[in-house]
């Protein structure tokens, strides 16, 4: 049987972690905040701690566009 991991034994991962990224904390609102950083560098590069929620506004974005793209041929 295979011998469980000893919690005190120092491993190395498989995949090493990158460093995070530097970003610049804000006070201001979610949506405010991500229009103080850009919108872009805000989704992509997680220039502030609103990366997350810029990159979610960005997925609707291009989901509302392909919606658009595919159902208009269909309506003409």
């Amino acid at each position: 049987m295979a011998e469980s991991p000893n919690p005190h034994s120092v491993r190395t991962e498989r995949i090493p972690r990158r460093p995070p990224p530097e970003f610049e904390e804000t006070d201001a609102s979610m949506i405010q905040g991500v229009l103080d950083g850009g919108f872009f560098p805000v989704a992509l590069n997680d220039v502030n701690q609103y990366g997350p929620h810029a990159m979610i506004m960005l997925l609707f974005a291009v989901a509302t566009v392909t919606a658009l793209i595919l159902l208009v041929p269909t309506l003409l």
